[in-house]
């Protein structure tokens, strides 16, 4: 190449327009479907909230059922990874202690996902996405009323309650934080799990006469 050629420059990469990729429009949809409601929700409201056109979300996503799924997989797939660690026996380490840990956990994935769980608890089963949901709690349920089953055989519990009825009793006091807790409030999150791990199991565990 002589001194007076010049090559040519490269293309310019075209770029995005910048907080508007598909996490972005997911954390908006979901603020916005637990504002109006999900099925009280277009594309075109999701739209005008980011100051978008509709075309461009569709560049993202191919429609808002796709969000919804998104989002509650959002809010199910860490616990049932939670869970489903806790739910296989380990050396050394009693299904109690295992039952104790996926209370904590449970507390710190909800409040790390806490928009997600939150329209997770709204929805009702009105779609095949919603069904899907639903019947993964029910196996979240199931598997946490095992748990509390073999804890119980451990002698560690009191077998007074229905190990289904202790799981609704224990998911229900972690869900009941969507309504109340903010990351920035008076309490923060070790104090919430720590209390809440205490009080479900002071109050369930066996003492003897």
């Amino acid at each position: 190449m002589t001194r007076t050629e010049h090559a040519e420059p490269a293309p310019r990469r075209r770029r995005g327009r910048p907080g508007y990729d598909q996490r972005a429009i997911l954390r908006a949809a979901v603020e916005l479907f637990n504002r109006r409601g999900y099925d009280a929700t277009s594309m075109g409201d999701l739209a005008k909230e980011l100051g978008l056109t509709k075309a461009a979300i569709y560049h993202h996503v191919t429609s808002k059922e796709q969000l919804l799924g998104q989002a509650l997989d959002d809010a199910l797939d860490e616990l049932t990874a939670v869970v489903t660690e806790a739910s296989r026996e380990q050396a050394g380490v009693s299904a109690y202690q295992r039952l104790r840990e996926v209370l904590r956990r449970s507390v710190e994935v909800l409040v790390a996902h806490q928009p997600s769980v939150t329209l997770l608890l709204r929805v009702r089963g009105n779609s095949e996405i919603e069904l899907a949901a639903l019947e993964r709690r029910r196996w979240l349920d199931d598997r946490l009323a095992a748990l509390v089953a073999d804890a119980v055989a451990e002698g560690a519990l009191r077998d007074t309650v229905p190990p289904g009825l202790v799981s609704r009793l224990l998911f229900g006091m972690v869900n009941s934080l969507v309504e109340w807790y903010r990351p920035d409030g008076a309490y923060d999150l070790a104090l919430v799990a720590d209390a809440i791990t205490a009080i479900a199991f002071d109050g369930l565990a066996k003492h003897e006469v």
